[in-house]
């Protein structure tokens, strides 16, 4: 990469593209490219020095222990994307976010806007041939679950019930991108039919049974006794 000279997003100083800290205000720098024209700017520039188009609202945030990505085991960088708090692996292109972080995504157009702005180009793609694997939480260390995003999108993610989400490289472009197509609707109103048939499907097995103990005069059928029969499942049905 040619080196050029940048504003320091701080103080405004003239300070060289290879560099990670100013020497003039010690802020540090990381260059990103900018979304309109693909020119180098430093992180937190307003506008791009190049095209004038207006950068994203994104900042490095100093966080103690980031953790490592769960890919590559480089460590993590802090951001805020707009209003949004994420970790990225510099070297794989990946993101990692706490659930709240990302229903907040999932629900705000802004956001997403703002994320896939920042995102553009700095994603990676992930190596295919590499075989799949259950990767450890950058927080906890334990091995994430693997999951179909919205069970309809084709987007395979790494989650920890209790700290997060892991996106592999163009994964969260994705994601935002099925989610701005209607994805999300899709899959409600799926999960809502196949919800409908199985309550179907229960009070069916329900009348089959109270003919059965009908006939019977009760016993082994009686379903005030059986957790695992019908009962339990409308319990844990409309518990979801």
């Amino acid at each position: 990469m040619q080196t050029e000279a940048l504003n320091c997003p701080n103080c405004g100083a003239a300070v060289e593209s290879d560099r990670t800290q100013c020497q003039f205000c010690k802020s540090r720098l990381k260059t990103v490219g900018c979304p309109s024209c693909l020119g180098l700017m430093f992180l937190g520039n307003k506008f791009c020095g190049h095209c004038g188009a207006a950068a994203v609202d994104t900042q490095l945030v100093d966080e103690k222990d980031p953790g490592s990505c769960p890919r590559c085991e480089t460590k993590l960088q802090s951001l805020r994307v707009g209003t949004a708090n994420m970790r990225e692996c510099e070297r794989c292109g990946g993101f990692w976010m706490s659930r709240k972080t990302f229903e907040h995504l999932c629900d705000d157009k802004e956001q997403q806007s703002a994320v896939i702005s920042y995102v553009g180009d700095q994603n990676r793609e992930l190596n295919t041939a590499e075989p799949i694997n259950y990767v450890p939480c950058p927080d906890c260390k334990e091995l994430m679950n693997r999951s179909n995003f919205a069970r309809i999108s084709g987007v395979i993610i790494d989650l920890c019930k209790n700290h997060g989400i892991w996106f592999d490289a163009n994964e969260l472009p994705k994601i935002i991108s099925f989610i701005d197509e209607g994805g999300l609707k899709r899959s409600r109103e799926k999960e809502k039919i196949a919800l409908d048939d199985e309550r179907s499907r229960i009070r069916d097995e329900q009348g089959r049974l109270e003919r059965m103990q009908r006939r019977s005069g009760g016993g082994r059928f009686d379903r005030d006794n059986d957790e695992s029969g019908w009962s339990g499942v409308v319990a844990k049905l409309f518990d979801l």
